[in-house]
């Protein structure tokens, strides 16, 4: 209909890439890129509250999940015969959708930006 359901903004004086994601007027989340993690690309997804989620898996090959402590809260892959970026989100939980849907997005810009400029 029309509405605008999030926001997201980068901010600028971080280490590393750093976003905040708004939604209904108040920031919802914090997506931020670990920069020194070995062997394995991973970011955190700050929510308001104690229920953090993590990112994890192969972000160059567009397959990853996130999770929350030790349960997997939804699963990211990237449909590769598609005209577009097309990808299959599985979220475990409603209550995460918006969250996760807003990380996937960050998640592709960070990861896949110097394909865009190509």
């Amino acid at each position: 209909s029309g509405n605008e359901l999030a926001f997201i903004k980068q901010r600028l004086l971080s280490w590393g890439p750093t976003y905040e994601v708004f939604g209904a007027g108040a920031m919802i989340a914090e997506v931020k890129k670990e920069l020194f993690t070995f062997f394995k690309c991973r970011f955190t997804v700050d929510v308001p509250g104690p229920d953090d989620l993590e990112a994890t898996g192969n972000f160059l090959d567009y397959e990853y999940e996130f999770t929350r402590g030790d349960t997997v809260v939804a699963r990211v892959s990237k449909q590769w015969f598609a005209w577009s970026d097309t990808y299959g989100i599985e979220v475990i939980d409603s209550g995460d959708a918006l969250v996760i849907l807003t990380a996937t997005v960050v998640i592709d810009a960070v990861c896949h930006q110097e394909e865009r400029r190509g």
